[in-house]
């Protein structure tokens, strides 16, 4: 009996503690404007305006110039197939290239195709024909749809052509003339090719990341700026306390994430009908460790935050460092192996590739097991270095406040001393 009422008495003062610390960190967080902005504000915003942004999917109507030297009926023919393909608009004819190529530097137009005067001579003449494409490569999703239209407008030509000098008499003859060897090409996953529904998911994935770093960090800064570390004194002399302060401050910002999750995963790609191939159960149990591992991650780098603006430094610059090497916007196979090692280190990689795969290819849980094994790894060793450095947080706080008051209590007496002479 003795032994239940020492467990019962030990798990009532684990929670008690737990709540004093959750307690603390909700009036603190929560008073923040600039807590408030980064856990609430960003959350609602951002999946919203990226959402706006690439909701169409693909780039179309991109503005291009065909200078037209040949002048001639195929020339106008191959300007008027390139007018009318989905990915390419003619807006410009320029006399010459020169004239061309200031329009490409001014940004009137992202493609330039020069038809040179021999074109149609040489196709009459059973010559080989060239046309020359110039694209502004800077931009790569102008560079690939200019580079397909010109493909299948120049494919076409060709099969026309083919057609025209074979002589056949039947359409099964000149179907085979066009194309002898016939292909399927079949998008798996990604039946438009689009950059939403691929890139999305990973930087809703990592909106969540980068939210509470940044909510917990600001809000270590102004404990620390405060000497505010020193109020968790009473807990931290309790043997186990250290672990009853991370869950307490783990737990005020997971919840915020949980409804975080829901809209910025849930009802954004709803409303933009993204790619939902993926199981609400095995998602809500991919989050679990994702989120855990990210707010005890949190918790870690907050010790390192030494002021309120030095959490905007450390982790804002990080966000497109961590998208590259996640593995979805550069091909994983292509990614060095020292920034493979630096990867595995933030939750992020093991959530992007992990949530992509259960969104667009309609992987379930058992599917992804190496990256949810992974977030509980992630999640159990930050929870050992939280308690770490949480520790060392405690310990200086009190050392700083026990500095302070010292100092205080030295101009006191000499303040004392003077007055009574």
């Amino acid at each position: 009996m003795s032994i239940l009422r020492k467990i019962a008495k030990r798990f009532w003062r684990t929670v008690s503690e737990t709540a004093f610390v959750w307690i603390h960190e909700l009036n603190t967080a929560f008073r923040d404007e600039a807590v408030l902005v980064f856990m609430v504000l960003v959350p609602l915003g951002y999946p919203l305006l990226y959402s706006f942004i690439y909701n169409n999917e693909i780039v179309r109507d991109i503005p291009i110039a065909v200078v037209d030297e040949s002048n001639s009926s195929l020339s106008r023919q191959y300007a008027r197939s390139l007018d009318a393909s989905q990915y390419t608009n003619v807006t410009q004819m320029p006399a010459d290239l020169k004239s061309a190529q200031e329009l490409m530097r001014r940004g009137k137009v992202y493609g330039i195709v020069r038809i040179p005067p021999d074109f149609s001579k040489n196709i009459n003449t059973g010559r080989q024909a060239y046309v020359y494409a110039f694209s502004d490569a800077s931009t790569l999703l102008y560079f690939r749809q200019f580079s397909i239209a010109n493909t299948d407008v120049s494919l076409k030509m060709n099969a026309d052509i083919k057609i025209r000098q074979a002589g056949n008499t039947t359409d099964r003859q000149d179907a085979l003339t066009a194309a002898p060897l016939k292909y399927e090409e079949v998008n798996l996953f990604n039946p438009t090719t689009g950059v939403a529904s691929y890139l999305l998911p990973a930087v809703l994935m990592m909106i969540l990341q980068q939210t509470m770093l940044l909510g917990v960090g600001i809000n270590a800064g102004t404990l620390r700026e405060k000497n505010r570390f020193r109020l968790f004194r009473p807990i931290a002399r309790h043997a186990g306390g250290t672990f009853e302060i991370v869950m307490g401050r783990a737990l005020c910002y997971i919840p915020v994430h949980i409804a975080n999750a829901f809209y910025v995963l849930g009802i954004t790609p709803m409303l933009f009908h993204f790619n939902r191939l993926a199981h609400f159960g095995d998602v809500a149990a991919f989050l679990t460790p994702y989120l855990l591992a990210v707010a005890f991650m949190s918790i870690v780098v907050s010790h390192f935050v030494k002021t309120r603006e030095s959490s905007m430094m450390i982790i804002l610059f990080s966000s497109l460092v961590l998208l590259f090497i996640s593995g979805i916007s550069w091909p994983w196979s292509a990614v060095p192996p020292f920034w493979k090692g630096v990867a595995y280190l933030f939750p992020s990689t093991f959530g992007i590739n992990g949530f992509v795969r259960m969104t667009n290819e309609g992987a379930r849980l058992s599917q992804v097991s190496f990256e949810y094994i992974g977030l509980w790894l992630q999640a159990l060793c930050y929870l050992l270095l939280a308690l770490y450095t949480m520790k060392l947080d405690i310990r200086q706080s009190c050392r700083n406040f026990n500095r302070q008051r010292r100092k205080s209590r030295i101009k006191t007496a000499q303040t004392g001393g003077k007055d009574k002479k």
